[in-house]
């Protein structure tokens, strides 16, 4: 990467953004590896592929499970 560029990458504010990886995600919602890659492949859960793997934000898991929270009652 060029310097320009890290340094546009800096102050767009991706070094602040955690990625994380499907194992991870599926630890974090209590599901399989593979119920993660369905939600990326349908494009419930927005991720990045880098290169033969994909990386989801933990943004994107929290807005997921907010979007998905059932108040009971």
């Amino acid at each position: 990467m060029r310097k320009a560029d890290s340094a546009r990458v800096i102050s767009d504010g991706l070094s602040d953004v955690r990625f994380l990886t499907v194992a991870e995600v599926a630890a974090v919602m209590r599901v399989s590896k593979m119920t993660v890659y369905r939600m990326v492949h349908g494009g419930e859960l927005p991720a990045v592929r880098v290169g033969r793997s994909f990386r989801v934000t933990e943004a994107a898991v929290h807005d997921y499970l907010q979007a998905a929270f059932i108040e009971a009652g």
